[in-house]
């Protein structure tokens, strides 16, 4: 089954006083198609995979000749999250609730851009008062995560995020191919 969202429908009316018409040839040959859902947000839960008690994460794209991936990250519990070290940059937007580093002053809340700089580690704290967070983010690289002693656990980057996302589907015995259509 593929992954279905009701979609609204806009106007595509628009003022066009130059006669400008759509691109002949908007995609290279050998170029993927783009990737588009509608209101990810609100997609079905079953298609959200477990990262751990209380945190999923939603699919959008994996970079794999590139080595990023985008998703969105839903928390549903508050406390400590994790301790990690970024291998790359990554970029959040935070859609809802809120969130903040335990090494950094800002509170990160509904509408806010964060850029992490390659090399950081650092502590994602959701609030006690905040029953959901979700926040888009788009990851460069991997990451390592540390327990309180400070010693590695494991590591995640694309293809950890990919082949979680291929055994949750295979689990709940969902088209493989809605993943293939997000691998760039």
């Amino acid at each position: 089954m593929i992954m279905e969202i009701a979609v609204q429908h806009y106007s595509r009316e628009f003022h066009n006083p130059n006669g400008i018409e759509a691109a002949v040839d908007p995609l290279p040959r050998d170029a993927r198609p783009d990737i588009f859902m509608a209101n990810v947000a609100a997609a079905d839960d079953s298609r959200w995979i477990r990262q751990a008690d209380g945190v999923d994460f939603l699919p959008l794209c994996f970079g794999v000749t590139q080595g990023y991936y985008a998703n969105l990250l839903r928390v549903r519990k508050s406390g400590v999250l994790s301790c990690h070290k970024h291998f790359g940059a990554v970029h959040a937007y935070v859609i809802k609730g809120r969130w903040f580093y335990l090494e950094h002053d800002e509170m990160y809340t509904e509408g806010s851009f964060i850029m992490e700089p390659p090399g950081e580690t650092h502590t994602l704290i959701v609030p006690n008062d905040v029953p959901e967070m979700i926040t888009w983010f788009h990851a460069v690289a991997g990451y390592i995560y540390y327990d309180k002693a400070g010693r590695i656990t494991h590591h995640e980057d694309v293809f950890t995020k990919l082949e979680a996302a291929r055994r949750h589907y295979e689990e709940l015995r969902l088209d493989q191919r809605e993943l293939d259509r997000l691998i760039r």
